[in-house]
């Protein structure tokens, strides 16, 4: 199975939306993150009129052999919020007791302005079934644990009179594989995502997105792998099949061929829509977050920010530092590279020949 080469390509759909240009917290278009693949809890989507979601399903085709196997990884991100305090006494010698700390909103060290802001934890939960368990299909349960993390800092070495305190809510779901036969030799795989996690919802906070996301999987998507058999891209059926596409029900996340061209043992089920083969451009010198821009772009916009403006990217998250601290790295000859390249030619053919 090809379950390797769609690492690239499911990381950057992980990540899309996590931080936007201008990449700053003070940016109003970063205070409403996380816009893909969101399951948010079902007591939260009960109380809303909108279209918010707890679960996703992802319909593929599969031409399978005897020994058939299926391979299903289920990626997130659990969202950890950063807040920040100032210690009342010394770090406690038991580092499994709580530090006395009084919250604070901002904390200032060694000449930097930390500020709130919401972290992730990736998450993925991995399993495997065999071609005797299809017909009567399967179902996995996960959870993770609810975590509260300390960080002592300070401007001077060794001490630690400030505290970065990272809290994370606890999420579970559940995933359930069915599988039917839709025409001779063809298999049609259900893959169903369910966040099941407990959510009060009765008062005004359980009414506010913010605080559902906490409880929520985000940028939630699938990869598929197959051993012994082959899927059927739903975008370019074989004649023989070409109307079963229609027969497949995707909501909240599309399939898609991942790999090289022609291979056919992974699918990625996405929340943004992509084509077969999708692939990260070699050009590119890491990610960005910004799907909706280009590489060439955003570099440059990045390159024009003020000192300021930088000092609160370098500040707010560890990712956002590092999409600086590459661009500033790049080359004149890499930034050429990011203008433009032709992948391949074809011949234009005159209208009506």
């Amino acid at each position: 199975m090809n379950l390797d080469a769609a690492d690239r390509i499911a990381r950057a759909v992980l990540y899309e939306g996590y931080m936007l240009y201008p990449y700053r917290p003070s940016s109003l278009k970063n205070r409403q993150r996380w816009n893909f693949g969101v399951l948010y809890p079902p007591a939260f989507c009960e109380s809303q009129t909108g279209a918010d979601a707890c679960f996703l399903q992802s319909e593929c085709l599969a031409r399978p052999r005897s020994n058939c196997r299926i391979e299903i990884r289920v990626l997130f991100l659990h969202l950890v919020d950063r807040t920040f305090g100032r210690l009342k006494e010394d770090w406690p010698r038991d580092l499994a007791s709580e530090p006395d700390f009084a919250p604070v909103d901002t904390l200032e060290v060694a000449g930097k302005v930390l500020q709130p802001w919401q972290e992730v934890k990736e998450r993925e939960v991995a399993l495997t079934v065999h071609a005797e368990e299809l017909p009567s299909g399967v179902t996995h349960a996960f959870g993770f644990a609810a975590t509260r993390e300390f960080e002592p800092v300070s401007d001077e070495p060794m001490q630690g009179d400030g505290l970065i305190v990272r809290s994370q809510q606890a999420v579970s779901g559940k995933i359930e594989l069915s599988a039917g036969m839709v025409a001779d030799g063809t298999l049609k795989l259900t893959v169903l995502v369910r966040n099941e996690t407990l959510f009060d919802h009765t008062d005004d906070k359980g009414k506010d997105r913010d605080h559902a996301l906490r409880f929520s999987l985000l940028s939630t998507h699938i990869v598929l792998g197959i051993e012994d058999g082959e899927f059927i891209s739903l975008l370019d059926p074989p004649n023989e099949v070409r109307d079963l596409p229609a027969q497949c029900r995707n909501l909240g996340a599309w399939p898609v061929l991942v790999g090289e061209a022609g291979q056919r043992d992974t699918v990625l089920c996405s929340p943004i829509i992509l084509y077969d083969y999708p692939q990260v451009a070699p050009e590119s010198a890491g990610d960005l977050f910004d799907g909706a821009e280009i590489d060439e772009i955003l570099s440059l916009r990045i390159m024009t920010m003020t000192d300021e403006e930088k000092r609160e990217m370098r500040e707010s998250d560890p990712s956002a530092r590092g999409i600086l601290e590459r661009t500033e790295a790049l080359s004149p000859e890499h930034l050429l590279r990011l203008h433009g390249v032709i992948r391949s030619l074809r011949p234009i053919h005159e209208e009506g020949s």
